[in-house]
């Protein structure tokens, strides 16, 4: 299987569920770390939530770990192999196990701070197994309430 070509994008142009994000940014401000237990192994990490953004506008990252020290307020970075997702509704840009932050080329001088990608609420993905709706492709979960046979 073939990786899929990195995609391109300016923080504007961010959505939920994108993959293979190569973008640069600088970082405006990073928030409280705060402690938090990993759903998966039990584990204390340790998350920051940082507002970075570039011409076209702001998001936030929630930066892990050793990655909260290494990310410094007021430096331009480019990230590779980046995720967008939804937390709490809202959009954010995520590093992940995946991504690679390093210096970037350009500095970023001037960001759009009135457009905040992070602000606006986005509804839940509806998740595409079948047909509109849930899991079954239709309004009922997959049964037919009429007792008939679907076609």
């Amino acid at each position: 299987m073939t990786e899929p070509e990195p995609v391109l994008a300016t923080v504007s142009e961010l959505r939920p569920r994108m993959k293979n994000l190569t973008i640069s940014f600088k970082v405006l401000e990073k928030g409280e770390t705060r402690e938090v237990t990993s759903r998966h192994d039990g584990a204390t990490h340790r998350v920051a939530d940082t507002v970075v953004g570039d011409s076209t506008g702001t998001v936030v990252i929630p930066l892990w770990d050793d990655t909260i020290e290494q990310i410094e307020v007021g430096k331009t970075y480019k990230l590779e192999n980046g995720y967008t997702g939804l937390f709490q509704r809202h959009l954010r840009l995520n590093i992940g196990r995946y991504g690679v932050v390093s210096d970037a080329e350009e500095e970023i001088e001037e960001v759009d701070t009135e457009n905040d990608l992070s602000a606006a609420e986005h509804e839940r993905p509806q998740r595409g197994y079948g047909g509109r709706g849930g899991y079954g492709g239709d309004r009922y979960g997959g049964r037919d309430r009429g007792g008939g046979r679907r076609y």
